[in-house]
């Protein structure tokens, strides 16, 4: 009689779940993603990341994808412009193309997912499979109870599943918080030949410009759009109250939220004007800094689902990847044990996410308090003058 070999199931074909699952095949360890969207849809999702050398590179070069990444990477798009509502400028850091310089290299998420996707293979991947409640069986094993009928049963559980987490349940009461910051999302498609004086004023990576508690926040993505984030702070209820047409009237959307800029330099409004009319406005939300939950021996959480936090310090992706690089490495050193694998991630994330989450924070704060792009300039300053490591 042969024992039944015990069944991994990931919850997310986000970058953390493939990252997860790539490890885990490599170290000869088998899984399942089960994905609710019915094929890959990452690059719709979010727009250019920096993959940072001491977490998201380091799975990627655990996974044997380093100098794939690299040969994929855009180095200039580190490349970052800081101004008021003026147009003053407080900071500008320019890359040259034939010197990468720095450690944390620009990649669309759909780029890297492919990269990923296509390392794993789409055989481990169930998509259609939206999980609708979990449950925690006697034995230990926990059942998944999924929309379109599909019932299975599960040694381990990992969520992968972003911020409103289906899994994450399993493990706590705690729900996610509105950060007090909302933020709308637009567009401007092909920039450098459709609007060739927005793109030369951008430059070929990220413009931030910040005043009076409020954003517009620009990034050049690989695809030639700029990603574009109009952001300010506003009551919970405020995208449900404000009778902003963001997707019935775009046209009509785009001149009320120029109205809440109404008073900042025409150049840095183009960034709405010249918006498509693909409009996504969206909460920011975040756990408690330091959040942990009950330990249990069959069940953990990896990225957003377990630390989601405000985009301000860039560690999202980042984050997501490393949780998957030392759970994996947990896995794989007690294969047979996923309760002491369990207990070994855990520790090491909670200590890392939660100093990244305390510099979030403390970004956010600044980039949307008194005097932000002076108080942001000090701040970046002061890292630079910091002495490296010996």
């Amino acid at each position: 009689m042969t024992n039944t070999p015990k069944k991994i199931a990931i919850i997310g074909a986000g970058p953390g779940g493939l990252t997860l699952a790539l490890l885990l095949k490599q170290y000869g360890i088998p899984s399942v993603i089960y994905e609710r969207e019915m094929q890959d849809i990452n690059k719709e999702r979010g727009g250019s990341l920096d993959i940072h050398e001491e977490s998201g590179q380091a799975a990627l070069k655990e996974a044997g994808l380093y100098e794939t990444f690299h040969s994929l990477a855009r180095y200039e798009g580190e490349e970052f412009r800081l101004m008021d509502k003026t147009g003053k400028m407080y900071l500008e850091e320019t890359v040259e193309l034939d010197d990468p310089g720095s450690n944390r290299p620009e990649i669309d998420r759909g780029v890297l997912c492919s990269l990923l996707l296509d390392a794993l293979g789409t055989k481990h991947i169930q998509y259609g499979y939206k999980l609708e409640k979990a449950l925690t069986l006697d034995n230990g094993m926990t059942e998944l109870h999924f929309a379109n009928g599909f019932v299975d049963q599960v040694d381990l559980l990992i969520g992968a599943d972003g911020s409103f987490s289906h899994v994450r349940p399993l493990l706590t009461d705690q729900d996610v918080e509105y950060s007090g910051l909302t933020m709308v999302e637009l567009n401007v498609l092909d920039a450098a030949n459709q609007y060739p004086d927005l793109a030369d004023f951008n430059k070929r990576g990220k413009m931030f410009a910040l005043d009076d508690h409020k954003g517009i926040l620009g990034q050049l993505n690989g695809d030639g759009r700029i990603k574009v984030y109009a952001s300010f702070r506003a009551e919970r209820d405020w995208l449900d109250t404000c009778g902003i047409p963001f997707k019935e009237n775009p046209k009509e959307a785009k001149e009320q939220l120029l109205e809440l800029f109404h008073d900042w330099d025409e150049q840095l409004k183009k960034y709405i004007h010249y918006a498509s009319d693909l409009i996504l406005p969206r909460r920011i939300y975040m756990l408690p800094i330091g959040f942990k939950w009950e330990r249990q021996p069959g069940v953990t959480l990896i990225g957003d689902a377990a630390h989601v936090m405000s985009p301000f310090a860039g560690e999202g992706v980042n984050l997501a990847m490393f949780d998957a690089l030392e759970l994996a490495k947990a896995i794989n050193r007690h294969p047979d044990d996923y309760a002491k694998a369990i207990g070994e991630y855990e520790d090491i994330m909670y200590a890392f996410s939660s100093t990244k989450a305390e510099e979030s924070d403390a970004s956010l704060q600044i980039c949307f308090g008194e005097n932000a792009a002076d108080q942001l300039t000090t701040l970046m300053n002061s890292f630079q003058e910091q002495p490296s490591p010996q």
